[in-house]
């Protein structure tokens, strides 16, 4: 069977994300990610597992208190452990803010391709400043693999009336090659305005069946009663929302219609019209 890897951009996270305010679910699931890593950083400190038994014990677990974490993500809520006769130290806070795009981008990657033990030791070493043992590295990746799959399959039960779509090109190692293959993502909007990836699926093309097949496993998982889907102007992909989304408007992405009308214009008009088109935009 084939294996994936895809790389993703700094470009396509900023995209996605640290550019467009909040998304509730990826937030959720980096909450549940960090507690897991602060979790595991106190069984490495204390030498034990929850309830295990060994003479490499030092101290005892002691619950824990809750500690908020800001991102531009969403605000996290962390269950950070207490220890008896001991103090739990960590320095996830400081080092998630010192490098947060990297550490979000590296979290997206684990998503898209599934957990892996080089993804976890990556991910842990930049957010507590130490390696982890082997046994600890396994363990996260036991507890974090079904989570991370139950995002990716999670039904969609809230309403979203607006849905914009893409395809963005990555890097994919496959069988030790490198290719350019689409990503066909999807980002759901409530009616209040928040915005959240509600699902992405690798594909060889941007046909119309591509599109069809993903715009059908969103709706097995609930998707219903859209209303507009923004989208650039390709053929298969138009053809595709009319026929999944039939009764919604479609129109398209004021991002592409720029970028394409842009190309056309010569470099010296091009300031002027970037601006005249931001103004008409936001009128």
């Amino acid at each position: 069977m084939a294996q994936f890897n895809i790389t993703i951009t700094e470009e396509l996270l900023h995209g996605l994300f640290l550019s467009n305010g909040k998304d509730e679910a990826f937030s959720k699931l980096l909450e549940e990610i960090f507690n897991q890593v602060l979790l595991a950083q106190s069984t490495e400190q204390l030498g034990a597992e929850p309830y295990e038994r060994t003479e490499g014990r030092t101290a005892y677990r002691n619950g824990t208190r809750e500690r908020q974490l800001t991102t531009r993500i969403g605000t996290l809520t962390l269950r950070i452990p207490r220890h008896r006769n001991g103090q739990f130290s960590t320095e996830l806070f400081m080092r998630y803010q010192r490098s947060e795009q990297a550490l979000v981008l590296a979290m997206m990657e684990m998503v898209i391709n599934g957990v892996s033990t080089r993804k976890i030791e990556s991910i842990t070493e930049e957010l507590c400043g130490k390696k982890f043992s082997k046994s600890t590295i396994s363990t996260l990746c036991k507890n974090l693999d079904p989570m991370v799959n139950a995002f990716r399959t999670r039904p969609l039960k809230s309403h979203y009336p607006f849905l914009m779509v893409d395809a963005i090109y990555v890097k994919v190692r496959e069988n030790k090659r490198i290719q350019s293959r689409g990503l066909l993502i999807a980002i759901g909007i409530k009616e209040e305005g928040h915005r959240e990836v509600v699902g992405f699926q690798l594909a060889n093309s941007e046909s119309e069946n591509s599109w069809g097949e993903f715009f059908g496993s969103l709706k097995e998982r609930g998707l219903k009663d859209v209303r507009v889907v923004t989208s650039d102007d390709h053929k298969g992909l138009v053809n595709a929302v009319r026929k999944h989304f039939q009764g919604a408007s479609w129109q398209r992405c004021q991002t592409h219609f720029s970028r394409n009308m842009l190309d056309h214009a010569p470099k010296a008009l091009q300031p002027e019209i970037k601006e005249d088109l931001r103004r008409l935009y936001e009128s």
